[in-house]
């Protein structure tokens, strides 16, 4: 069991996390799934366990410090070891211009995009030093692109990528990498579509409208799968790097590794 990798999955709940702990546990990882919904984790860990995986489920709130600590404490305790995480818990609102937007609503973009992923990052390091671990931040392309309405969103998100670059200088022993997953179908974007024609520029809105109409939206376990890869196998000349979930040296690999069509 020592050399079993023990993996950290936050927002595991649903969408790309909980398909990002279905691909680990088909190479038999020990999962400790992270969320607020306990019921939903409950049927994560089911198909975890039933993938060949062990999973370990915990309730918790990333944008609460103590909570992630215990999350860590608790996975440390229960396993023995870390060797990834994998920090993919995001939220989008507020949904709305700088000027329009609530105060409250905006840092608790921040708490949840940015500052879970930090206090999550701090708690691990020690054991995730000792493994040569690996961190994966899940970002977006709204850390480059500015769209309008999503100014919290694309400022967490820009920190994130950078924070991943700094964790790379800061810790030669951990390999970080920022992961553009694409546009995916998920509850995030029936938000957009929801809530977008009020909030953002028509034809943007319009246009993420016309994506799931047309079926480009990614189904999750396609870039659940490279980041699974990656919290298995990042390679070190990818530390600190925001890469795509597409781009060969990463798909390609996890394509091979993980031989069925999806999760």
């Amino acid at each position: 069991m020592h050399d079993i990798p023990v993996i950290i999955v936050t927002g595991a709940s649903r969408g790309l996390g909980a398909d990002i702990a279905r691909w680990l546990a088909t190479k038999g990882a020990r999962v400790a799934v992270a969320a607020r919904t306990l019921k939903a984790l409950e049927a994560v860990a089911l198909d975890v366990d039933s993938a060949g995986g062990q999973s370990l489920i915990l309730p918790a709130d990333v944008s609460d410090r103590k909570a992630c600590e215990r999350l860590v404490e608790t996975t440390l305790h229960h396993f023995g070891r870390l060797d990834g995480l994998v920090n993919n818990a995001g939220i989008l609102a507020p949904l709305a211009a700088i000027g329009q937007s609530d105060p409250d609503t905006w840092a608790r973009n921040i708490a949840v995009n940015l500052l879970g992923p930090f206090y999550l990052i701090r708690a691990a390091l020690p054991a995730l030093r000792n493994a040569e671990g690996r961190v994966v931040n899940i970002s977006s392309g709204a850390a480059r692109k500015p769209i309008g309405a999503w100014s919290a969103y694309c400022a967490a998100k820009a920190a994130l990528t950078h924070l991943t670059a700094v964790l790379a200088v800061e810790e030669p022993r951990i390999t970080a990498v920022a992961l553009r997953p694409g546009v995916i179908d998920t509850a995030m974007q029936a938000l957009i579509r929801r809530e977008g024609p009020e909030a953002m520029d028509p034809e943007k809105a319009a246009y993420f409208r016309q994506l799931k109409q047309d079926g480009r939206l990614e189904p999750s376990w396609m870039p659940a799968r490279s980041a699974a890869w990656l919290a298995l196998h990042a390679p070190k000349e990818l530390s600190g790097r925001f890469v795509e979930y597409d781009d060969p040296r990463i798909a390609d690999p996890a394509r091979a590794m993980f031989k069925t069509l999806s999760p």
